[in-house]
């Protein structure tokens, strides 16, 4: 509990924390502190060293997180105490956490808002909290059977590694979530902007408000039409460590909205329904292809342990749709893969190529490094 310790003290003495990944190389450790600027550096050893070039951070700060760095250089999104509270509030009481009851397990990496918040959940709420110092299938799973944590945080990756139904609830976020999920499985859409997640299977967290905003200036109701996510809510950062604020004005013409950069559409009922990065769209032809989409019916095949979709020039289409895949027992087939797709989305999505790797390219937090894919070959 280390970790807990530390946080708790800078958070005594007025400070915010900003969690360093201990597994980042020495130039990578040097971007992130760039990106967050802070005033000091407290080592696992308990000592601080002063850094003459930081900036302090604002009355109210809690947390300094860096964004997850799937392209591009990460960024420090700043969130208030009373952003990381209503974060935590909203979150058990969709749940029906009860810290008499229940307890959660922190497995993911404490740099990341997926993991971090697991921590800050805890500690708002008083709900019993073990942080382990990483995933490991079978130690998460025991902890679970055992009883000691009713409660997890997962990714897609880590929860096909082991037996979801020790818990009594699991948070599933990172990546699109794969179809027929346990009971048990909460799928939740956020980022490190909106403090962890804020739409539970679809449904917004109280307080939390949607908006799509479409071409040109409009914003779509919930017909189904498809454009760009907009949120706003008591959870969402205050600004960036570069000074940038982040906002955009929604329906209601004021600026007090934070655009997300994915694509989605609100369904009749209300329910957000997400496709994917706007910049990550494959355009073939004159249709647009979503990884995710793709990734979520070739996942299904028994063959296919993992898979990344994304996307290589083509002479003839433009861009043509690639499947990147782990195998499992065996490998394969294009023409199979091409076939169930076609049939499942539109032929159009079905890929093109077909490679086949040991691993595939992620970020610390688990995602997916869609622009490294294309150095990767069979």
């Amino acid at each position: 509990m280390g970790f807990v310790d530390a946080l708790r003290a800078i958070w005594d003495t007025g400070d915010a924390a900003a969690p360093l990944d201990p597994r980042l190389p020495a130039e990578a450790r040097r971007a992130m502190l760039d990106a967050l600027r802070p005033t000091r550096i407290v080592g696992s050893d308990g000592e601080q060293h002063a850094l003459p070039d930081g900036v302090a951070v604002a009355d109210g700060d809690a947390l300094v997180v860096a964004t997850s760095g799937t392209s591009g250089q990460p960024r420090g999104v700043v969130l208030t105490h009373e952003a990381v509270a209503a974060s935590a509030l909203a979150t058990s009481e969709r749940l029906a956490v009860d810290p008499e009851r229940h307890s959660w397990l922190a497995c993911l990496p404490l740099a990341h808002i997926g993991g971090l918040s697991v921590v800050t959940r805890a500690l708002v709420t008083g709900t019993p909290l073990i942080v382990m110092p990483g995933f490991e299938a079978e130690a998460v799973e025991q902890v679970g059977r055992s009883g000691r944590a009713t409660h997890v945080s997962l990714v897609t990756t880590a929860l096909r590694r082991l037996d979801p139904s020790v818990f009594d609830c699991i948070l599933l976020g990172g990546s699109k979530a794969p179809d027929g999920l346990p009971a048990n499985v909460v799928t939740t859409y956020g980022m490190t902007e909106s403090g962890s997640g804020v739409v539970y299977d679809g449904v917004p967290l109280d307080g939390v408000e949607l908006a799509i905003a479409l071409p040109g200036g409009a914003f779509a109701g919930t017909d189904g039409e498809e454009g760009e996510i907009l949120l706003r809510s008591p959870m969402l950062f205050s600004g960036y460590r570069d000074g940038r604020d982040g906002r955009v004005e929604g329906p209601d013409g004021t600026a007090t909205w934070y655009a997300t950069g994915d694509a989605g559409r609100l369904q009749a009922d209300g329910r957000l329904s997400v496709a994917g990065r706007m910049d990550d769209v494959i355009t073939t032809g004159a249709e647009k292809v979503w990884p995710d989409m793709v990734e979520r019916v070739l996942i299904a095949h028994p063959d296919v342990a993992e898979v990344a979709v994304w996307k290589r020039s083509d002479p003839e289409w433009g861009e043509r749709v690639v499947a990147w895949v782990v195998p499992s027992d065996e490998t394969p087939s294009l023409e199979e893969l091409r076939r169930i797709v076609a049939e499942t989305i539109a032929p159009w999505a079905a890929p093109k190529e077909l490679v086949i790797v040991d691993d595939l390219p992620r970020t610390a937090a688990g995602k997916v490094r869609r622009r490294a894919l294309e150095s990767f070959s069979s």
